[in-house]
């Protein structure tokens, strides 16, 4: 069985049409192929159509930023990733809605890097510079595909995949990792004991890693259980996306339709509540917010 832990770049040719992809080349334009290069970006065909890729190179440490190893998002590699995504959004920004190229997001990736220096310099502008030009083109009626190969992990995964249309997953099988947080990291934040965390997982996918938990919760809309059905599934997600927008319902993609699916399938059990409770907090706060008649206001 094919593992692609720490293989992204290798995921690709199972992804797109064989021999396609072009590195750096995005909305044609040319990147400079000695930036970030664990961040992997271009051009490649599916089923014959232009499409955008943005992948991880787990095998590539970036030399300028020492704790940017492994395919952890960096500060370089996510503004290069966000350059990619505003690259593709200029080259198509006249098309109309059914032209405009897919994006196609092959992700294993285990977190953001921890480093001081970036942590120093902003490394939260830079993903989420990334997260927001993702959520732009989706916006903007670009079909935005995640591919789940390896790891999803923490912030790695928030900026890269979760703006996502849709999310695909390889299944358990392949070695696929996808969770908030491993149970170590949140049991020195919560400072509860690991073996009640490990019990809590058995029954609360929220605690838990794997893809079934995270299907439950809504976090992945499909699970792949083969390779050879990575690129027609792909194909086929990108089809039904644009169906979709182009009836004018985007409710039914990105990160809002997770949720909802999560509540379908019973793993968000008191998301809806929570929902109800937050909306009625804010309407009450709210004509305070804009001023009341008492302060001689008016909005």
């Amino acid at each position: 069985m094919i593992n692609f832990v720490g293989r992204g770049r290798d995921a690709i040719d199972y992804i797109v049409d064989e021999g396609s992809f072009e590195e750096n080349l995005c909305g044609g334009e040319t990147l400079d192929p000695e930036w970030a290069e664990s961040a992997v970006v271009g051009s490649a065909t599916l089923s014959g159509e232009t499409v955008t890729v943005i992948a991880n190179d787990a095998g590539i440490a970036n030399p300028r930023f020492r704790m940017v190893y492994a395919g952890l998002m960096g500060l370089e590699e996510g503004f290069k990733m966000a350059h990619a995504v505003y690259l593709t959004i200029k080259a198509d920004k006249d098309k109309p809605l059914a032209e405009k190229r897919p994006i196609i997001l092959v992700v294993d990736t285990p977190g953001m890097s921890p480093g001081k220096v970036e942590e120093i310099i902003g490394i939260y502008k830079s993903t989420g510079a990334y997260q927001l030009a993702s959520a732009e083109a989706r916006r903007a009626g670009h079909p935005i595909v995640a591919m789940v190969v390896g790891r999803a992990i923490s912030g790695g995964f928030l900026c890269h995949g979760l703006q996502a249309d849709r999310i695909l997953a390889l299944s358990d099988e392949f070695g696929t990792m996808v969770h908030v947080m491993p149970l170590v990291g949140i049991a020195r934040v919560t400072k509860i004991n690991i073996m009640l965390l490990e019990e809590l997982s058995e029954g609360n996918p929220v605690f838990a890693s794997g893809v079934s938990h995270f299907y439950n919760l809504g976090g992945v809309d499909e699970i792949i259980e083969s390779v050879a059905d990575m690129r027609p599934r792909v194909k086929a997600q990108i089809d039904e996306i644009r169906r979709l927008k182009a009836a004018g319902e985007y409710d039914k993609v990105g990160p809002w339709s997770r949720l909802m699916s999560g509540i379908k399938r019973g793993g968000r059990k008191t998301s809806e509540k929570v929902i109800e409770l937050m909306e009625e907090e804010f309407n009450l706060a709210l004509s305070s917010w804009l001023g009341g008649e008492d302060d001689g206001f008016t909005p």
